[in-house]
Parts: structure tokens; sequence; C-alpha cells
């Protein structure tokens, strides 16, 4: 399966997709981990910290975690249709932060 977002901070990446719907869901997060979300937000900053990636369903180039994944150095794709959905909890993905490009393995 192949997604495809706006690309806003360059990196390819492979690791696991670690879905966070809600502070329930950061206690499973762990380091290397794709954070899933649908939009981040400032209690989220800890868990972007340690995550090898970010993709979000909404944002654009001066959203949260555009800015955030910047700073950080990290890859990040926003804009992803779906992306809580289509993707799941554990599942291997190649994304590329400057294409927007997100392959499923």
């Amino acid at each position: 399966m192949k997604l495809k977002g706006m690309g806003t901070s360059t990196g390819n990446v492979q690791g696991k997709v670690r879905i966070i719907k809600s502070s329930k869901d950061h206690a499973l997060f762990e380091e290397g981990d794709i954070l899933v979300t649908r939009l981040t937000d400032p209690t989220m900053v800890p868990l972007m910290a340690k995550a090898g990636g970010i993709i979000c369903e909404v944002g654009g180039m001066t959203s949260h975690p555009s800015i955030v994944s910047r700073e950080l150095g990290i890859a990040c794709i926003v804009a992803v249709k779906q992306a809580t959905e289509l993707l799941k909890n554990g599942q291997v993905i190649t994304m590329d932060g400057k294409s927007g490009e997100i392959e499923a393995h």
C-alpha cells in the first residue's frame, strides 16, 4: 500500500507505526516509532522528540507537526488522508519527508 501527503521535513525513515489518538496512547510509544495522528499538539512534543518520523492527517507547511519536526530534524508528512485508519499499529513503513510518499511493507 502506498499513501501520499505533503512532505514538510526531509528525511527517509523506516519504522513501526504507532497511532496516537489520545493521551492514553502515549505510554505505548517507543523510541524510533513513526508517530501517526490526526494533528499533533504541545502534549505530544515528548513523543515527537523520540519519533523516527511524524505523519498527520491534517496540516500544512506551517502547522505544529511541520515546525516541530524541522526543529527536531526528523521527517514529517502532513495532509495524509485517513492515515490513522489505513495504517496499523506495529506495521513497518518507509516514509520520505521530502516527497511525501509512504510505503507500507
